[in-house]
């Protein structure tokens, strides 16, 4: 069994910056991809950012480019999402994910963007983020 469990969430005002962190644990194999989601109230779940198992392959959702960095330290089993000049509609619960499809097996047809292709899931973490 997989556990994923978030933290570094918080309330922060606009233009601030937060760190969120994803501690991995339970499986040893390290050849696993990372994504982050963020749910607004009343909003669909919402793709924020990817990274691949060995940290050379990111991919970000468009409202968070430029702003956001995804970055993992395989030593610790830890992802890390760097949210940087942050604004009000950031405000979400910060979700992590890991998605165990070996890289050989994947349709070459997914973007890694969308929540089915992940395997497993954290608690989420709320970010608030003041005018």
């Amino acid at each position: 069994q997989v556990q994923l469990v978030e933290s570094g969430g918080g309330l922060v005002q606009a233009g601030g910056s937060l760190r969120l962190s994803c501690a991995v644990s339970g499986r040893t194999s390290r050849n696993y991809a990372m994504g982050w989601f963020r749910q607004a109230p009343g909003k669909d779940r919402e793709f924020v950012a990817r990274i691949n198992w060995n940290g050379a392959m990111m991919t970000y959702g468009d409202s968070v480019k430029g702003r956001f960095t995804i970055s993992r330290d395989n030593t610790k089993n830890t992802v890390y999402l760097q949210m940087n000049i942050l604004k009000p509609e950031d405000t979400a619960v910060y979700y992590c994910a890991a998605d165990y499809t070996p890289p050989g097996a994947r349709d070459p047809q997914q973007t890694g963007t969308q929540e089915y292709e992940y395997d497993y899931w954290g608690q989420g973490t709320q970010v608030t983020v003041s005018e």
